[in-house]
């Protein structure tokens, strides 16, 4: 099925029912900036991000009439495609999902909000109406569907001078629209930093004033909203703007806290939101996983509680990434991640560190399989991201840093080569363990596993079954003293 198809769909069942709909918003703004698809989002660690954004599949029309009722009607049309229909009746609009596609069907409608409230009083409206309710003027215009394809652009509010200006306004007054929807003041930053527009200073102050209303918003659709961010080609422009604006503030107080930089005695550290926001861009330019980019915004996120200055040493934080990790679960339950996603995050924030300890020449294999061992299939986006850590603006300097991760990567993998180490786990199984030992399912079946485990990760036996064999049978008496001891206690 092809957009040509689907447009020619559209008309003869609008010719049919002699109801006019007009395709709007992204679609009209991408063909005008030819640029199809700017809003599709890179892949993240696990799936596809993947909201209402106007990708290449994406097509939202508005219905001079019942969008719900149109709908059924293009359903009927398109009985053989396999598609589906999914309808909102309480806002008259149906989402038909098409392989590939989502086509969204509205009839046009103006909308009456609450102060405390994201749902609307809904009535229907004039298309100028509907387009008026649109976050930006950008997205306000509109094309009839028509028998040689689409009609001219409905343009009531300078949208086609304001993509030539690249300005980002609003069609009604800025503290209207933010009222109605707060979440389109993120969705400014992120077309900012999307289409390397900038912000009208009107639009720019109302967001100011309005940032404390983003708290009716639901932490999915902030989520949402961040990552669609995160995922632009430079996210920093747009994380400035939620900085500047201080709607950071509102969902991510502890990223803001990291900006400014203190001097003690001559010396200074780094701004670490300046740099936070670098190491995002460095990610975005090896990575298309936004998950990962998070992690990036976050890796320092605990440096502000553990800054101190020492004397002899300067500006210290020592344990940021235990601390941090700790914070990337609070901050992940407070952003509604799923638990999956909390835990990558946490765990590259807890480790970003160690790679920069393999560097020195005399370190041996042990703390090599241990970093192998506890990132496992989430290596290869940690050292992007300790490579993305690297910030500094001499360029001798980073060129030579990135090549000892180069060094680095080869000698993880001669290790993995050598010592078997992609799934490890103890050759020796716990089963085995409970058959020869004589055990029920308990923590001495636990303790034996990792005794056998921590000898292969320290050298003094090779990850091979026979020499796990060998080592389990010597350290065997011990911990069968010990589970016999713990018992006659109990």
């Amino acid at each position: 099925m092809t957009e040509k198809k689907i447009l020619q769909l559209i008309y003869k069942v609008s010719k049919a029912s002699k109801i006019d709909v007009y395709i709007v918003g992204g679609y009209v703004r991408d063909q005008i900036l030819n640029k199809k698809g700017v809003n599709r989002a890179p892949q993240p660690y696990t799936t596809r991000v993947h909201g209402k954004g106007y990708t290449a599949g994406d097509m939202d029309f508005v219905v001079l009439g019942s969008g719900l009722e149109f709908a059924k009607l293009f359903d009927k049309e398109m009985s053989d495609s396999g598609g589906s229909l999914v309808e909102f009746p309480d806002f008259d609009t149906a989402r038909y999902v098409l392989e590939g596609y989502e086509i969204e069907f509205a009839g046009a409608r103006s909308e009456k909000y609450d102060e405390k409230s994201r749902k609307p009083a809904v009535k229907p409206a004039t298309l100028e109406q509907d387009l008026s309710r649109r976050d930006f003027t950008i997205n306000a215009m509109a094309r009839k569907v028509e028998a040689r394809g689409l009609g001219k652009i409905v343009d009531p509010y300078g949208g086609q001078k304001d993509i030539k200006k690249k300005v980002l306004k609003t069609p009604l007054d800025p503290d209207i629209t933010f009222f109605d929807d707060p979440l389109r003041m993120m969705r400014a930053a992120r077309f900012a930093s999307q289409l390397g527009f900038s912000i009208d200073k009107g639009v720019l102050e109302a967001i100011v004033r309005n940032g404390k209303r983003l708290k009716i918003i639901s932490a999915e659709r902030i989520k949402e909203e961040l990552f669609k961010l995160l995922a632009t080609e430079k996210p920093s422009v747009g994380l400035w703007i939620l900085y500047g604006t201080r709607l950071l503030d509102q969902f991510l107080p502890e990223v803001s806290d990291l900006s400014g930089v203190e001097e003690v005695k001559g010396y200074s550290h780094k701004d670490n939101l300046s740099h936070s926001f670098a190491v995002v861009d460095n990610i975005a330019q090896w990575s298309d996983k936004t998950l990962l980019r998070f992690a990036g915004l976050l890796h320092d996120i605990a440096k502000t509680q553990t800054k101190k200055f020492v004397r002899g040493r300067g500006w210290t934080f020592d344990m940021h990434e235990h601390l941090g990790k700790k914070m990337v679960y609070d901050i992940s339950k407070r952003l509604k991640l799923s638990k999956d996603e909390g835990k990558y995050v946490g765990k590259l924030v807890r480790w970003h560190l160690q790679p920069i300890a393999l560097m020195d020449e005399g370190i041996t294999d042990s703390p090599v399989r241990r970093l192998v061992v506890n990132l496992q299939e989430d290596l290869d986006d940690l050292l992007i991201l300790c490579r993305g850590d690297i910030t500094t603006g001499n360029q001798d300097k980073k060129v030579k840093r990135l090549k000892n991760y180069d060094k680095l990567e080869k000698r993880i993998a001669e290790v993995l080569e050598k010592d078997k180490l992609r799934a490890f786990q103890s050759p020796v199984r716990g089963e085995e363990i409970m058959e020869l030992c004589g055990l029920k399912p308990g923590p001495t079946v636990g303790k034996i596993k990792e005794e056998i485990e921590r000898a292969i990760l320290d050298g003094e036996i090779p990850n091979d079954y026979e020499k796990a064999k060998k080592y389990f049978e010597k350290i065997k008496p011990k911990f069968l003293a010990e589970a016999e001891d713990w018992e006659k206690k109990l």
